[in-house]
Formats: C-alpha cells, sequence, structure tokens
C-alpha cells in the first residue's frame, strides 16, 4: 500500500454555473494606455523636473445691470509664458457664446416629442435667447486693435511676434452679454427672479473671456464648450471691481478690499465676532434683509475683491440675502465659512448650511491638505450645484411652512459639501475637467461620502459603497460607457463620473489597499499636485507608487473597461482524511453508497428480479455474485497493519486528526477581476473571514479553486459577505444556495398609484404638525 493520505469525498453540493469568456489581459500592466513618463512627469506620478504650468493674471471692472439683466465688462489680461516653447498665439475661452444663437450646444442636441409635453420643457425647447458674448474690442495695453479670430467658444489672439519662454504678454477685452433665466432655460450662472417682488438673485460665472490652458499634455487645450465638459483653466491672481445697486450685498470669490465703503459698522463688527463664535454669526439677519428687499435703491455701489492663486472667478448678487459666517480654524489661520441666502431658504440654511461649509472644510483638509484659502462660501439659488474657487452655488429650500422632508434636509447638506469640496477637486488639484469629468467630480464625491461618514454614521449617502453602484454596473452595457471617456461621450454621466469613481476609491480603501496605505496615497496625490494639473495617470502612478501596491488590473478593470464583478462560488467539495482502517473506512464506503438516490429504472426493474436468468439458472452465478465488498477481510486488516508500519508517529496523529477539508472553486462571470471575499460559518456558529487578493486570477481568467482545512465542520460559506466588492449578484455567492424570500402583492391599480406618490418623499414634518 502507497504511503499517502487520501480524502474520502463527504459531500458535494451546487451545480457549476456557465462560465463567459473574459478579458485574456486583465493584468498586463498600463504601458499601452498611459503616456511615456518624462522629463515633465515622472514615472512615479510626480511633477518632473522639467514641469511647467502657465499663469493668468486678471484686472476687471464688471457692472452688473439690473434693470436689463445684463454684464458688463472690461479687463486686462496678463499672460506668463513658462513653458519652454514660444508662442505664436494665445486661446482665449468664451464660454458664455455657448448661449450664443447659433451655437453648436444647440445644433448638437437632440430633442423629441411624445404624446405630451410640459411647458417648461416646451420652452426649452423652443429657446432663442441670444447669451454670447457681445465684443467691443480687443486691444493690446496700449489701446491697439489686436488680431483675433472667434471660433464659437474658443478665441484665437495672433501675436506680432510669438511669446518667447518666461516672457509675459498683456491685452485688453471689452465686452457685454444678457444674463440668462436659469429658472427657464437652465444653466450655471444666471439669475432667479422672484416675482412677487420683483426682485432677482444672481449667481454669475463664465462671465468674462478666460485664458485656455497651455501645457505639456493638450498643447492649447482649446476643446470646444458644449456644454457638459466643464473647465481647464490656468492659475493667476485677480483684482475685480463689481458694481452693483447699492442695496445689493455680493458674496465672491476672494478677500474684500473696501468693507468701510460698503458694509455697515455694525456687520464688520459681526464678521469680527465670527471669526471666534462656536455657532454661526448673522451678519444680515432675515428681518433685515426682508426689509432691504423691499425697496429698490437708485444708486450704485461698487465691491472690490482680490484673489490670489485661483484658477476663476465667481460671485453672486441680490438685495435678498441673509449672510452668516462663522470661523474655522487652521493652525495660526482662520478661514471664514459662510452662507448667504434669501428668507425662502429658513429654517434649512440657517440652521445647515454654514455647519456644513465648515465640516467640509475640516474633514476634507484631513483627507488632503489643510484649505488654503481665506473664504469658503455657499450661495443658496433654486435648481442650481455649481462649484467656483472660495465660493459655490446649490439648491435646496424648505415647504412655504418651513417644513421638509428628510430626504430634502439630507440633499441639502450633500450639495453643500459637494461644492464646497470642489474647492479641493478641481480648483487647487486643477485637472482638466473638458477632458475628464471623474477626475474632479469622482475623487469630490469619494471625500463627500467620507465627510458624510463624519457627519453621522448613518448618514443616507447616496454614492460610495460598492452595493450602491450595483444596478448600474450590471445594466445593459450598450448604454455605458468606460470612466476613461471623454466628458461630452459619457453615457449615464452621474453613475459613470461621480457614482462608479467613488465606489471604485472606497472599495481600493476599504478592501484592496486598506486605510493606512490608501489614505497615505490619496494625501500624497492630493499634496503633490496642489495648485498644479495633473492627468488620469499622473493618480493612477502615485497612488500605485505611494503605497507599493500594483493596481494596474484594478484601473484596467474598472476605469478602462465596462465590465462588472460577478464571482459564482460554483462548488464545493467537503472532504476528511481516510485512516484507511478497513472497519472504519468499508462501512463509510456502505454508507456512501447506500445514500445515493436510486435510478428509476432501477426501481421498476426490481419487481422483475425472479424472472431474470440468475434468478431462473443458478448456474450463471459465480464468486462475484456473492461477493461483499463492504466486508472486511484478514487480507485488508494485515495491508492495514503493513501501511501504519511505514508511518512516522506524526504522520500518525496527522492520520487521524479528523480534520475538514473543502475544496473551493470559483468563476469569473462579470469579466471584472476582483478579490474573493469568504465569511466561514461553523457548526457551532463561530465564524471566520478570508481574503484572497485579485491576483489569484492571474493566471487563469474564468476560474479558480481553493482549499481550506479546519478542525470543526463548515456549516455555510458566504462570498462577499460584506458588499466589499459591488459583486452584482449574490444568488450565486452560497454554499449551500440560499433562497431569498420575497413578498407580493395584490392591488388596485389606482390606490396603488396614489400610495406610491404620498410615500415617495413623504414630508413627515407636515404629517407631525397635522397630528398636533
Amino acid at each position: 500500500m502507497r504511503k499517502i493520505a487520501s480524502l474520502a469525498l463527504c459531500t458535494l453540493s451546487l451545480l457549476a454555473y456557465s462560465q463567459e469568456n473574459v478579458n485574456q489581459t486583465a493584468f498586463r500592466q498600463l504601458k499601452q494606455e498611459l503616456a511615456t513618463p518624462n522629463s515633465y512627469r515622472t514615472a512615479a506620478g510626480f511633477p518632473g523636473h522639467e514641469y511647467y504650468q502657465q499663469k493668468a493674471d486678471y484686472i476687471m471692472n464688471i457692472e452688473l445691470d439690473d434693470e436689463k439683466q445684463r454684464i458688463y465688462g472690461e479687463e486686462t489680461i496678463t499672460y506668463t509664458n513658462f513653458s519652454p516653447d514660444a508662442l505664436p498665439y494665445l486661446w482665449v475661452q468664451l464660454d458664455q457664446n455657448v448661449r450664443a444663437k447659433d451655437s453648436d450646444t444647440k445644433k448638437v442636441s437632440t430633442s423629441s416629442i411624445g404624446d405630451d409635453i410640459s411647458f417648461s420643457n416646451l420652452k426649452k425647447l423652443m429657446n432663442d435667447f441670444d447669451g454670447g458674448f457681445k465684443l467691443d474690442y480687443v486691444q493690446n495695453e496700449n489701446g491697439e486693435p489686436l488680431a483675433h479670430t472667434i471660433n464659437k467658444t474658443m478665441m484665437r489672439i495672433d501675436l506680432d511676434e510669438p511669446l518667447a519662454p518666461n516672457k509675459s504678454f498683456s491685452f485688453k477685452i471689452k465686452w457685454w452679454y444678457n444674463l440668462n433665466d436659469r429658472m427657464q432655460i437652465g444653466g450655471r450662472s444666471g439669475y432667479e427672479y422672484f416675482e412677487d417682488e420683483d426682485n432677482y438673485l444672481y449667481t454669475i460665472a463664465q462671465f468674462f473671456p478666460r485664458m485656455a490652458v497651455y501645457n505639456d499634455v493638450e498643447g492649447w487645450q482649446n476643446k470646444q464648450f458644449l456644454g457638459r465638459g466643464e473647465f481647464a483653466l490656468a492659475f493667476g491672481d485677480y483684482k475685480v471691481s463689481i458694481t452693483v445697486p447699492e442695496d445689493h450685498t455680493i458674496a465672491s470669490t476672494g478677500v474684500l478690499q473696501n468693507p468701510d465703503e460698503v458694509l455697515t459698522e455694525k456687520q464688520k463688527e459681526s464678521l469680527e465676532k465670527a471669526k471666534t463664535a462656536s455657532q454661526p454669526v448673522l451678519i444680515i439677519t432675515q428681518s433685515e434683509a426682508e426689509k432691504i428687499e423691499k425697496k429698490k435703491a437708485k444708486g450704485k455701489k461698487t465691491w472690490i475683491y482680490h484673489a490670489k492663486n485661483v484658477r476663476d472667478f465667481g460671485f453672486a448678487s441680490s438685495r435678498k440675502f441673509i449672510w452668516d459666517a462663522i470661523g474655522v480654524k487652521f493652525g495660526d489661520r482662520t478661514v471664514m465659512a459662510m452662507s448667504y441666502y434669501p428668507k425662502e431658504g429658513n429654517p434649512l440654511w440657517e440652521e445647515y448650511s454654514t455647519k456644513a461649509v465648515a465640516h467640509t472644510l475640516r474633514t476634507y483638509s484631513n483627507t488632503t491638505f489643510d484649505y488654503p484659502y481665506p473664504v469658503a462660501i455657499s450661495v443658496n439659488s433654486k435648481s442650481i450645484g455649481m462649484e467656483y474657487p472660495m465660493i459655490c452655488f446649490n439648491y435646496g429650500r424648505p415647504e412655504e411652512d418651513g417644513t421638509y422632508t428628510a430626504r430634502h434636509k439630507y440633499g441639502v447638506i450633500s450639495v453643500i459639501i459637494h461644492e464646497v469640496g470642489h474647492n479641493y477637486f478641481p480648483m487647487i488639484v486643477n485637472s482638466d475637467e473638458r477632458q475628464w469629468t471623474w477626475m474632479d467630480e469622482g475623487l469630490n464625491t469619494f471625500c463627500q461620502y467620507l465627510s458624510e461618514m463624519e457627519w453621522d454614521i448613518d448618514y443616507p449617502s447616496r454614492r460610495g459603497p460598492a452595493y450602491k453602484i450595483v444596478d448600474y454596473m450590471k445594466g445593459d452595457k450598450s448604454n455605458i460607457t468606460p470612466i476613461m471617456t471623454n466628458s461630452e461621450s459619457i453615457f449615464q454621466f452621474g453613475n459613470n463620473a461621480y457614482g462608479k469613481p467613488a465606489t471604485a476609491l472606497n472599495i481600493l480603501r476599504e478592501t484592496i489597499m486598506g486605510r493606512e496605505l490608501f489614505d497615505f496615497a490619496f494625501k500624497k496625490y492630493s499634496q503633490t499636485w496642489m495648485f498644479k494639473h495633473p492627468t488620469p495617470a499622473d493618480f493612477f502612478r502615485i497612488m500605485e507608487d505611494a503605497s507599493g501596491t500594483d493596481l494596474d488590473w484594478f484601473w484596467r478593470g474598472w476605469f478602462f473597461s465596462t465590465n462588472h464583478v460577478d464571482i459564482a462560488l460554483t462548488d464545493v467539495k467537503w472532504m476528511q482524511i481516510s485512516d484507511k482502517n478497513p472497519n472504519k473506512q468499508f462501512a463509510f464506503n456502505k454508507k456512501i453508497e447506500n445514500s445515493r438516490e436510486d435510478f428509476e429504472g432501477d426501481l421498476k426493474n426490481k419487481s422483475n428480479r425472479k424472472n431474470t436468468l440468475v434468478e431462473l439458472d443458478p448456474s450463471t452465478n459465480d464468486f462475484y455474485n456473492d461477493y461483499d465488498k463492504h466486508k472486511v477481510t484478514s487480507v485488508d486488516r494485515e495491508e492495514y497493519k503493513a501501511y501504519l508500519s511505514e508511518l512516522s508517529d506524526e504522520e500518525k496523529k496527522e492520520l487521524t486528526s479528523k480534520k475538514n477539508f473543502y475544496e473551493l472553486n470559483f468563476s469569473l462571470i462579470g469579466g471584472l477581476v476582483s478579490p474573493i471575499i469568504l465569511e466561514f460559518t461553523f457548526t457551532d456558529e463561530t465564524t471566520q473571514k478570508e481574503y484572497i487578493p485579485a491576483e489569484i486570477w492571474k493566471m487563469n481568467n474564468t476560474t479558480a479553486s481553493k482549499v481550506y482545512w479546519f478542525n470543526k465542520e463548515l456549516k455555510s460559506i458566504n462570498l462577499d459577505p460584506n458588499l466589499e466588492t459591488a459583486d452584482v449578484d449574490r444568488s450565486n455567492n452560497y454554499w449551500p444556495e440560499r433562497m431569498v424570500p420575497s413578498r407580493f402583492e395584490l392591488f388596485n391599480k389606482e390606490t396603488k398609484k396614489k400610495e406610491e406618490e404620498m410615500t415617495k418623499d413623504e414630508n413627515l414634518m407636515q404629517r407631525a404638525k397635522r397630528a398636533k
């Protein structure tokens, strides 16, 4: 008898699942997909020794016409060329031309009409608004006309001689344009009209011709602005004077330079008090704002703001603003978190806005870097969520009676966290939004989720956890694009650019890398690319370099493909070591044989046994007809004795250990390689969790097997027990197979429809009022 330990099969369950062909290059390194490292950007994801970026400084005089709803502006742009290239021309962005009557955005927007259409959608469909820039002049700094060519949302400035490296060029532009009614035709910028009071709330952005980015990756980033892919902008210093009606209050990027001219003594005192307050301090109260909005002053007032090292500039203006503030300490600096909102925003805004701003600054700074700017502002206006340096515009108002739903409350907090969070991505970590939406929206949504968890561990976050992306991941692949898709070509924009990258980073942090490695690498990326222009390759590389973790397979699957995670536990074999004792083994074999189901034909044939030949003619019987293969003989005992004599004491101990061996077989159905996370539950109800890295699939992208042994007997196995991997089909994750109970309901169609409308987003505050 050979000296080996054999395993006796005890049970066998689960049918094998069908397998699909998957990408055989899942673990191929991203050499072809990423740009070759060079002296500008290193293979480690850091700026190279020859990295450069341009600078664009602005001096502007802006006037807001509250009668005609127009912006008038004059600016001097000083552009400094820090590249090694001589530039024969400069490109300027005219983003407001997206609202010109002949804009490509209107031409390429698809539209259709079904059996009905709302009046608001009909108005948008028939929109003939002219909101493009009207340029009065483009001049050099001496007032002489500059040769220029306007190509839709871009303008080329032709220079008399190329702008040499380390040289600057200044030029002037004068313009005006009509402001759009955001409530009628939408938009990131424009106004909200309050008909009852004949008042306006202006949220103003993309209001001036802005320099395009020139860098080592794109040359000039002069891709046309069609409306979805946002902005690529150079850092610079701004000096902006804004003239508005004298009873307006302005919220703006930058630091107010003339508070003595535009603020009252009481307002200045309240601002000073807010710096050290524990709760937000009102600078303009609701009662004060209500008095101001009832009258319209005839005079004008100019507010002057300076901002250093910002990539853009935005402001809001209205006579309706309530204003509150609180100081947030960063070392010896105090950052002012502030909110501006009309009375229609209360009580939600006075309760939550500035607290959410301050919370965002603290939590994001822990994740990335200390917030470097002097202010962070949240402005309330209807139907908007948009960000600019130091200021953002956010939706969300209660019902007229002051009540609101839980969903609405958390929606307001979340949009403020998200839009304030954009100060970090892309206002400071300045990625190219025109090309890669996910680099700011995805990273910001991930940080938003972390911030929400620090607001309340039971916070109802929309995005972040892996299980929340499952429905999207398992959807129709013809309606899904890879994350690494240009902003204008993305299907399902929110899921693709916000939800999926945020989920991917959460999986990296919680499952693939662990919090310590991930947090160090993510912070290193954030701090390294502060006030610089990173690319996707820089992010991918620094996350690997700083953590010592090969993640090419992860980027390839999650960012470059539309595959999904679906790992099936297809088969489990339970085995124990046979000690070869014939008295035990033969009895065990007989038990297994007797436990097998009988074939239907054999059951029917038993009734015909007496008519078989061996019964009718005994001469046809021999040794084998009466042989009992389960009967132990002396030869069996002698062989067993001989076998034992060859074993060492250690081997004999192992032979009688009664260990339980389990062979687990897995199938990769979804095509996206992923770790295998297992929870074993034993018959004594104790549990054990095992983590298998994704590299288990490196030699076979379709199937894998793994053997585990335990001193105890298993009761069940759960694959991905804590929903960590976004596995789209949980039904094939259990052993034994688990039946998930559900109920069905009989209903009347009309009654059901009414019930759904009532409970869709129920205002429990109003319900409680009715109960009283």
